[in-house]
């Protein structure tokens, strides 16, 4: 199922918290949705799980429109960050509940995730610690077998072994049935591990829209020692300086071999392509946006 955003603006009063933005998750991939705190990332996907109407623009899934459109939204599931259950409700009160609701209800697989998910199924979820009320939310929300999963803030709380757990249990599903998943985290590290594509949104516009691997390749990280009496050569689109003395570490938009071959032709003490994290390129890119780490001095 495709998941797109089409020229889409929402207000809440003066401010706007998206600007025409503009996004498309291919069927079967998995996307992160990164931005800086405020970008806009939690409105988005509120957008395309029917929650929020658009002012301008459209939110579609599967090429339908998603508000109020039930027979859409049972093919979807969305784990927000604050996990949402009835007051009183168990893990088996929620599953009746999900079971009445989304025809897609695999109870036969809720069951087979009860090994995955050591919980107790009849104890009131509201006295489960943070993490035990995700790993309720990823029980639930992988029974129902959904064509789209949107995940906000997914593992936060989640011990390092049961998010292990988790993203095996997604990337099965992936592989299996194509299923498409959507993720905002900030936690790069772990995106970069699993996504196919990302997107960086900033004041509720977007950035850049890639292939995580296309990003890697057209942004170098380089070490470099220029040679006796040179700096650093003209016609690079140097996004980034770092280091001191003589040594540096440049940040450039372009292929590692194309930038490696320019900086070889000035006859260099030393140069090195290093690889370049999600978490580098999210910030490089957004330096130009305001959004650089400052040097404070304290």
């Amino acid at each position: 199922m495709k998941l797109e955003l089409r020229g889409v603006t929402k207000r809440f009063g003066a401010h706007e918290a998206l600007s025409g933005l503009d996004m498309a998750v291919p069927s079967g991939a998995v996307y992160g949705l990164v931005g800086p705190n405020g970008a806009g990332q939690t409105t988005a996907i509120r957008h395309i799980m029917g929650i929020l109407r658009a002012d301008e623009g459209e939110a579609l899934a599967g090429g339908e429109p998603v508000y109020e459109n039930p027979g859409v939204k049972r093919r979807m599931a969305w784990i927000p960050d604050e996990v949402f259950y009835f007051p009183q409700a168990s893990v088996n009160d929620m599953m009746r509940f999900y079971k009445r609701e989304y025809p897609g209800f695999d109870s036969e697989r809720f069951e087979k995730l009860a090994g995955a998910f050591p919980l107790d199924r009849r104890q009131p979820i509201r006295r489960f610690s943070r993490g035990m009320k995700k790993q309720a939310a990823f029980w639930l929300a992988l029974s129902l077998r959904p064509e789209a999963l949107v995940l906000d803030e997914p593992v936060d709380g989640l011990d390092p072994v049961m998010r292990r757990q988790v993203w095996s249990l997604l990337l099965s599903d992936v592989a299996e049935r194509g299923t498409t998943v959507l993720v905002s985290s900030h936690n790069l590290r772990e995106l970069e591990d699993v996504c196919d594509r990302v997107g960086i949104i900033s004041s509720g516009r977007m950035l850049l829209e890639r292939g995580l691997s296309e990003l890697q390749e057209n942004i170098s990280k380089i070490q470099l020692v220029p040679a006796e009496g040179r700096g650093i050569p003209e016609g690079l689109d140097v996004m980034h300086v770092s280091g001191a003395g003589r040594l540096k570490t440049l940040i450039v938009r372009g292929k590692p071999a194309e930038v490696l071959a320019r900086l070889n032709a000035e006859a260099p003490v030393f140069v090195d392509a290093l690889p370049l994290t999600l978490e580098e390129i999210f910030i490089y890119e957004l330096g130009g946006e305001g959004h650089e780490v400052r040097e404070i001095v304290l």
